[in-house]
């Protein structure tokens, strides 16, 4: 039988994980270059602590993990065969895999609590497992690359976590759209127009605006049970353009009623007012409604603007991370990059940095014992300048050696036979122009370098 992967999950080889690695390490330099501090928590938690905490659905798309030893000398027969699969799980299992990174930080927060100060910023970069369907773009397995700030209600940390997103792309030179909103701001549309419980369907509605026009925007909300007064109140916000500030000024009419409203608009303005100088766009979206029921004040989404791709990166501001454990009053906000994408991203538009991807840098030719005793303390002495080199393990055809440099997209060979011995040389052999030197080997350190 052939061997065989779980499905929805994958292999990285060299060259994907060189990228993976680019994108993490990208990541993580900008996030330590504001303050975060890396965190790890286990890949098992106990149930106890996910379930319940993603809904229904969430509580299905658990990995649960088997007791250890005799896990069913505790469970009767009655029990085994009533096939109850919620039941025995209850009873088999007492661990699963964790589904996000929030959840686990959350109980890391309030179990460390003591020892933690206030605000804390932490990122977190580690594989979650969701038992999904597998489909195009969706896995079982996959990284997430979160930063969040608890423990403070200032919009200074808002502020912050969009010129992380904007420097981060910068540097992968993805040029992207920040897209930002405030869940206050729905609340008061909804509380102006008296109907909470639309707010979901008027987004998406409104996002509809481009694609259907107007009047079947209009028609969509009808359907959805609005009446047509709330549809007419709804018309400006509709319709909403201009610059961030001319369009908060036209919802600040329409909201001026609202206390909560009000509030978030005045919390859009205070973020955008800090956020001069970014590279990329940030453009004030009403339509953008993610997580609705988790989060309470400002909302983040990121869209590339070269490749047709989903979100690239999101989050926002929630009231109550700890809460779930018992533990109120911990406010945070928070960014998750999408790995998986930004990895397709940078794919498409071909924007990996060489270096990134290129592991060897020098392959040393073996002639065989002699010369390589004369290549060995040359290799170390590269090898102590930072140069990644390796030495061909056999003494086998020149064309077998080189075609394995090839193989590897190594830049450089060096070559040193009897004359280059004799004089205490060694030859570079460029690989992409063919050009050769015979050079010492500082100056061989000099050219590479």
């Amino acid at each position: 039988m052939k061997p065989s992967i779980p499905k929805g999950t994958r292999d990285f080889g060299p060259i994907e994980m060189a990228k993976r690695n680019y994108i993490f390490n990208t990541i993580r330099e900008v996030y330590a270059l504001y303050g975060f501090q890396q965190i790890e928590t286990p890949a098992m938690e106990t149930l106890q602590t996910l379930m319940g905490k993603y809904g229904e659905e969430g509580d299905k798309l658990l990995f649960k993990v088997l007791n250890s030893g005799d896990f069913l000398s505790k469970t009767s027969d009655e029990e085994l065969l009533g096939r109850n699969a919620l039941h025995l799980a209850a009873k088999l299992c007492e661990k699963g895999l964790r589904y996000d990174l929030t959840v686990p930080f959350a109980r890391y927060v309030v179990m460390h609590r003591e020892e933690l100060q206030l605000p804390f910023k932490r990122y977190q970069i580690q594989p979650v497992w969701r038992a999904d369907r597998p489909q195009k773009g969706r896995y079982r397995e996959f990284y997430q690359c979160d930063a969040d700030v608890v423990g403070s209600d200032s919009l200074l940390n808002e502020v912050e976590l969009m010129q992380i997103v904007d420097e981060v792309f910068s540097r992968f030179g993805i040029r992207v759209q920040i897209k930002i909103n405030n869940r206050k701001i729905l609340s008061g549309i909804a509380e102006v127009i008296g109907a909470a419980d639309k707010i979901v369907d008027i987004t998406v509605a409104i996002d509809k605006l481009d694609k259907i026009g107007i009047d079947n925007v209009n028609a969509e909300l009808r359907d959805d049970g609005l009446t047509d007064e709330q549809v007419e109140k709804l018309q400006p916000i509709i319709t909403l353009a201009g610059t961030n500030d001319e369009k908060l000024q036209t919802i600040a009419e329409v909201l001026k009623d609202s206390e909560t409203g009000m509030k978030g608009i005045e919390e859009c303005r205070t973020i955008l007012s800090y956020l001069t100088g970014l590279r990329n766009e940030i453009q004030l979206d009403l339509t953008l409604a993610r997580g609705l029921n988790y989060y309470t004040g400002a909302i983040f989404e990121v869209k590339a603007l070269d490749v047709q791709i989903g979100s690239i990166t999101g989050g926002g501001r929630y009231d109550n991370l700890t809460g779930i454990f018992g533990m109120p009053g911990i406010s945070g906000v928070g960014i998750s990059f999408g790995a998986d994408r930004i990895y397709d991203v940078l794919n498409q538009l071909d924007l990996y940095p060489k270096d990134s991807v290129v592991s060897t840098r020098l392959l040393f030719i073996n002639f065989g014992e002699k010369e390589t005793a004369y290549c060995l303390p040359i290799l170390n002495k590269v090898r102590s300048r930072g140069i990644r080199a390796e030495i061909y393990p056999d003494s086998t055809k020149m064309k077998k050696q080189m075609a394995y440099a090839n193989a590897k997209q190594i830049p450089y060979v060096a070559l040193a036979g009897e004359n280059e011995m004799s004089q205490g040389m060694v030859t570079l052999k460029n690989m992409e122009t063919g050009e050769q030197k015979l050079l010492t080997a500082e100056q061989l350190i000099t050219e590479i370098l």
